[in-house]
């Protein structure tokens, strides 16, 4: 991806290139428009194959996504969508960073719940299209993460904890997991293959569903079977992270009050306290009840909104841990397509 350009070089850039016409229509040009909405990214987007020439007709078409992202990029010539580094190339989204399900509806984005969001989309009439599931989000590497492959994100410096009270938790080696009142799901929405975890984590799941509250979500780690770390002495086959009410993450401590409640023992926590990031590596254990540490995960210990995740969780990953090194020597598997290798739990 080309450098971004500034404010006016990119209205003169996308004006230029497709004549001053729009790009749909062919009447004369009144907007440079954003295909992908210049908040979701870091340096605000500016990238001339991010913007589309529109009349003020197409240009309220496109903001109410009556018009497509993918329809504007065809008009345009784009064959390389740009979009935010964040967000993942195999999934389909909205000028607002909202997924589109392969078989129709939309799943809540970060700024799904920004007012003016919610008013153009209601003008459009998308809102119904909405369905109540939200993916987990991309979780990026510290930079002093040594453990970051090619395809992760790093942030480029930890200055966003600077000043806040945090809590830094170990990170588990197994299947990012998401609970609703209703339903569950991996990191990946769609239905998935089965497995014996997906099992066990069903049946988990259905003797404390109906204490989530409506449209609330509790995140956690499945760890059933094993992946690359082997644990004997788990507390739990799933061990929480996060619970959130809609698009809000709750604090810590509010967290670790409905894990009580629903009978979820939380992920171990070793640091808490004002971000220190030689006391929170000092404090980071090499193993946990016996077995290796793959990392630890920081977060902010008060509340987040969805939209301020890369702001307030950050990971660090051992060397030792880099997936593309597990790969070197052609072997390696999915961790569901290996022979099934259950972990131990430390019963009382």
């Amino acid at each position: 991806m080309t450098a971004a350009l500034n404010r006016d070089q990119f209205r003169e850039a996308v004006f230029s290139r497709d004549q001053r016409k729009c790009v749909v229509c062919g009447q004369p040009a009144l907007d440079a428009h954003h295909i992908m909405e210049r908040r979701l990214f870091p340096d605000g987007g500016y990238y001339l194959d991010n913007g589309a020439s529109l009349c003020g007709r197409h240009h309220l078409a496109a903001e109410m996504t009556t018009l497509t992202v993918e329809e504007l990029r065809s008009a345009c010539g784009v064959t390389k969508p740009v979009l935010p580094p964040h967000l993942y190339r195999d999934e389909r989204y909205d000028k607002w960073g909202n997924i589109l399900l392969p078989g129709g509806g939309r799943m809540r984005g970060e700024l799904f719940d920004d007012p003016s969001v919610q008013k153009i989309l209601s003008e459009g009439g998308a809102l119904s299209e909405f369905v109540g599931r939200v993916k987990y989000p991309r979780t990026w590497h510290l930079p002093i993460s040594p453990g970051a492959t090619r395809d992760d994100r790093v942030l480029p410096d930890s200055d966003q904890f600077v000043g806040h009270e945090v809590v830094a938790t170990i990170k588990m080696d197994g299947e990012n997991t998401t609970l609703y009142r209703d339903h569950l799901h991996a990191r990946s929405v769609g239905g998935g293959r089965r497995h014996p975890s997906r099992d066990w984590m069903k049946n988990f799941h259905s003797g404390m569903a109906m204490d989530i509250p409506d449209d609330w979500r509790v995140c956690g780690e499945n760890l059933y079977v094993q992946h690359t770390i082997r644990y004997d002495r788990l507390e739990s086959y799933f061990l929480g992270f996060s619970v959130w009410d809609g698009m809000l993450c709750l604090s810590w401590d509010d967290a670790l009050a409905w894990f009580e409640l629903l009978g979820i023992k939380p992920v171990h926590c070793f640091y808490r306290g004002q971000w220190d990031e030689r006391a929170v590596l000092s404090a980071f254990p090499g193993t946990h009840r016996g077995s290796p540490t793959e990392g630890f995960v920081v977060r902010r210990r008060g509340p987040f909104r969805y939209g301020e995740f890369r702001q307030s969780v950050a990971k660090y990953v051992k060397a030792e841990f880099r997936r593309d090194l597990e790969a070197k020597d052609g072997s390696f598997a999915p961790w569901y397509l290996r022979p099934v290798v259950r972990n131990g739990v430390d019963t009382p």
